[in-house]
């Protein structure tokens, strides 16, 4: 071994993440990385440098969430603090992130070291796997197993802290590689085949069911079984609905996609959910956006089954009537041979209703908003955030990518999605915030979309609070030349706090929830970008189509006027609740 080659911590670091097949990095770059940055510029491996490490974690969730592959974030470590809220929402969206963070030094542990902080304590509840590498020649054996362990079972993120003197330290270039196993290079991780004894009951009970509905969630995107979803909708004739805050495993003009199974976003699925006999929710959890598997969401008469990819899935689903441990796709299979075995007979009275129920919302929504824009206290032209999205998509051409980012502006673009989707438009993907909800998350969603797919327009409709929390990251946008349109949907405020509170207080007043008057669009044409101003909803689709053809990174700042979404005026009572939970 003396003979050997030495090389630092961080280059054995980098020499691993590329075994394994890493393609990503993102970093704010600081001393304690430099040894690691040496070791990626040595493999070649594309390092994009972030103005912030909260956007560096949130760009490298972007990445894996489509791509489906960990992505690496390396930060230092005063700046593991600011790449906390990004491990935040790698963990509520299941993405396979691989946190790097450099740490003081472990010669000194414990004795206020320089910038020493427990970061591996304070990531344990944000990732699946936390650790400290002690000892630089286990280098190699630690990326092993967190990568493994953010791929396998229920993905996700998993945290590595590399104190500077294992960082910095030389080391043989082969060290560890005396021990099993000798290849560590990407492999495919285990999934869980559904027990034959198990399943076959479950399926008997679903091909009886007279109206069963599917409802979609994380594992079946990580399990790469879209498809298959697709299939069991429309060859079985089962309405399929999303889980809320996921990105859609369908496209909103499939043949079995009906919208969220959320009863303020999309109404219908309360029909659906109170109708259903059958309820099989693949690839999700009973959690606060499922009302824990409870009533009045799913009836007590309603037969609940959970199929999930994992025991940690599985475990949390405690309220459902019948689980399954199953791959999603496994799952599908078995549906799908149902009907080849001729073992099922469900017409298409059912998934018919369902559309209709679809196209009288979508109908029911057009005519709600005209009646209110043209009704007393509505100036001409005076721009309603839902029109706001909607006219949005109208500029926008099958194929493309729309992200939304924000409190209200969220809500009326999932509501907007599905309307434009059954209008027929078809876009390739839609991407928005996971289940915390985290603000500022839009522009590096759009800059991911747009760096895997370059020749694909990338519009993000972000509300101006979200894009105060998050915008800084629209440098790389210019760093990297990633030509992304930023639509600002700007109601001078906090609007969806402004109306909580106004529900909240007495007298329904609002306070500490207002912004100045922003001019969003000068910023992007100060750094030499497009920008424009838009006050008239006419306005709308010319300035974003001009914003399209610009070439540059773009933004569209559009006065709206703030207005209550379906799910804050149903959650939010005016004197005993204080959020929409």
């Amino acid at each position: 071994m003396s003979a050997h080659k030495k090389i630092r911590g961080g280059q054995l670091l980098a020499r691993a993440l590329h075994e394994k097949g890493a393609e990503h990095v993102f970093t704010l770059a600081g001393g304690f990385c430099n040894p690691a940055l040496e070791g990626f510029m040595e493999c070649q491996l594309p390092v994009i440098n972030c103005p912030h490490e909260q956007v560096a974690g949130h760009l490298a969730d972007g990445h894996a969430r489509l791509t489906r592959k960990p992505t690496v974030c390396l930060v230092g470590p005063e700046g593991f603090a600011n790449a906390v809220p990004a491990m935040l929402e790698a963990w509520g969206e299941r993405s396979p992130v691989i946190f790097v963070t450099g740490s003081s030094t472990l010669k000194r542990e414990g004795a206020g070291g320089f910038k020493e902080i427990d970061d591996v304590a304070i990531a344990q509840p944000l990732t699946k796997y936390s650790v400290s590498i002690s000892d630089g020649t286990r280098i190699g054996e630690f990326v092993d197993r967190a990568w493994k362990i953010a791929c396998s079972g229920y993905p996700g993120p998993v945290h590595l802290s590399i104190p500077v003197d294992v960082m910095f330290s030389s080391f043989d270039e082969d060290a560890g590689c005396e021990e099993r196993p000798y290849k560590r290079d990407m492999q495919q991780p285990q999934r869980a085949w559904p027990d034959p004894s198990v399943l076959e009951p479950l399926l008997e009970r679903i091909a009886r069911a007279e109206r069963p509905i599917l409802i979609g969630g994380h594992g079946v995107w990580w399990g790469g079984a879209e498809a298959k979803l697709e299939q069991v909708g429309t060859e079985l004739n089962i309405p399929v609905f999303n889980v809320p805050y996921h990105q859609k495993l369908l496209s909103e003009q499939s043949p079995a996609y009906m919208g969220l199974a959320d009863v303020h976003q999309y109404w219908p699925s309360k029909t659906a959910l109170h109708q259903t006999d059958c309820a099989i929710m693949v690839g999700g959890r009973l959690d606060n956006q499922m009302n824990f598997g409870n009533p009045p969401l799913f009836p007590r008469s309603t037969e609940l089954i959970c199929v999930n990819g994992s025991h940690e899935e599985i475990d949390f689903n405690r309220a459902a009537d019948h689980v399954l441990l199953s791959d999603p796709g496994a799952f599908f299979d078995a549906l799908i041979a149902l009907r080849a075995a001729g073992r099922w007979a469900l017409s298409t009275d059912w998934i018919d209703a369902n559309r209709k129920e679809r196209d009288i919302w979508v109908k029911q929504m057009a005519e709600d908003l005209a009646k209110e824009t043209s009704g007393p206290g509505w100036e001409p032209d005076e721009i309603h955030p839902l029109q706001l999205s909607l006219d949005v998509q109208a500029a926008m051409s099958d194929g493309d990518v729309l992200v939304f980012d924000g409190g209200n502006t969220h809500f009326w673009s999932e509501i907007a999605t599905n309307i434009a989707g059954r209008n027929g438009l078809k876009l390739d993907k839609v991407l928005h915030p996971g289940s915390y909800s985290l603000l500022g998350v839009g522009v590096s969603l759009a800059l991911s979309a747009k760096n895997i797919n370059p020749d694909k327009t990338v519009v993000l409709i972000s509300g101006d609070g979200a894009f105060l929390s998050g915008g800084l990251s629209i440098e790389a946008a210019f760093q990297e030349k990633l030509p992304i349109v930023v639509v600002i949907d700007n109601n001078g405020g906090l609007d969806c706090i402004s109306q909580q509170q106004e529900r909240l207080f007495a007298g329904g007043t609002h306070f500490a929830t207002d912004f100045r008057d922003i001019p969003f669009h000068g910023m992007f044409a100060g750094m030499g970008g497009h920008g424009e101003l838009v006050e008239r909803r006419r306005d709308i689709i010319p300035a974003v189509k001009q914003a399209i053809a610009s070439g540059k990174p773009a933004c569209v700042n559009i006065k709206a006027r703030g207005v209550i979404s379906p799910i804050v005026a149903a959650t939010s009572d005016k004197r005993d609740k204080a959020s929409i939970e």
